[in-house]
């Protein structure tokens, strides 16, 4: 399963407002509301909270992968929000730029550590980030994503 595919343009917001860690977080996860695989979104919302309470979700470089494992979606789903200004995710002590937000199936296990793996690879590319900080519409966004900045 390949990062840009699980992506639609209707799951990327490309100029976050919120500056708090909690608000930033919501309004990326309610791209996923309403769509088919989410099965119940408030108590998706409620558990990707009770994960992100027991600890921070950050990775560096302005990246976090705020996540859940639950029983509330039927396939693995992300939504990704971009903020120029960044957010303050407290006991981090950086600013985020990057929030995707993820949804597993508790069965899908192998494919949820193999899709974040991919993407740890793939954000810790300076050049990366910077493109992505750079794209204008989403399209654009996912497009990077699918670039491999390891191929020569």
């Amino acid at each position: 399963m390949k990062l840009a595919d699980l992506l639609r343009p209707n799951l990327i917001h490309l100029d976050l407002k919120e500056t708090k860690r909690t608000a930033a977080i919501h309004q990326v996860a309610g791209l996923l509301e309403k769509e088919p695989e989410m099965t119940n979104f408030k108590g998706f919302y409620e558990e990707l909270l009770a994960r992100e309470r027991v600890e921070a979700t950050t990775l560096g470089n302005g990246v976090a992968f705020p996540h859940a494992r639950t029983d509330h979606v039927s396939r693995l789903v992300l939504a990704v929000g971009r903020s120029q200004a960044g957010v303050n995710f407290e006991t981090s002590g950086e600013l985020i730029h990057f929030i995707f937000v993820i949804g597993t199936p508790r069965r899908m296990v192998t494919e949820y550590l193999a899709l974040v793996g991919a993407m740890a690879r793939l954000l810790r590319h300076d050049e990366v980030r910077v493109k992505l900080m750079q794209a204008k519409t989403a399209e654009e966004f996912i497009a990077i994503l699918g670039e491999d900045p390891e191929a020569v």
